[in-house]
């Protein structure tokens, strides 16, 4: 995705050495400019939380958010626990972690979010919108984590419970 906002930016970049000073990009050029920033915006989608009310990602623009797709049945999104909860509570302040629960029962997520005391917001992802979403964000196997920008645009996604992620996340709010 960065590298085809990169291609379009050196075509653009380009074009513009050759056109006059002061005229307008063509039709062409701004739709290229726009469908590569389009093809780097994390893909919305809106769940149920904890309360049954339904949360829109895009509703939490502005911070960086961790998209965190796990299931209580996943024993390496249970074991990553404790690092996540470590991270959260390094970051909270720069970023948001929602925790998306697939392919769980009503009823095992709540007791999962309970039992092990998770901070952060949770959805839930039924069945029926599991293969939709999984497609989007490329979800090979649990826990994937997507880190999202303050724009909505889809930064990095990592399958597993990977210290490579943690390492990301101290290198992108390293001050």
């Amino acid at each position: 995705m960065t590298l085809t906002l990169l291609t379009v930016t050196m075509s653009l970049v380009a074009s513009c050495a050759n056109r006059p000073k002061g005229a307008e990009p063509s039709a062409a050029e701004a739709a290229e400019v726009q469908q590569a920033e389009a093809a780097d915006m994390a893909p919305d989608f809106e769940l149920p939380d904890l309360q049954g009310n339904p949360l829109k990602l895009s509703s939490l623009r502005g911070k960086y958010v961790v998209l965190d797709f796990w299931g209580s049945w996943c024993i390496w999104c249970i074991r990553g626990i404790p690092h996540m909860k470590e991270a959260y509570a390094k970051y909270k302040d720069k970023m948001e972690i929602l925790g998306v629960d697939c392919r769980d029962t009503e009823v095992k997520w709540k007791a999962a979010v309970e039992e092990h005391a998770l901070p952060w917001l949770q959805v839930r992802c039924p069945d029926e919108q599991l293969q939709e979403i999984a497609s989007k964000y490329n979800i090979e196997g649990f826990p994937t984590k997507a880190v999202i920008d303050p724009e909505g645009r889809l930064v990095k996604v990592i399958v597993g419970e990977d210290p490579a992620f943690y390492t990301f996340l101290d290198e992108l709010f390293a001050e």
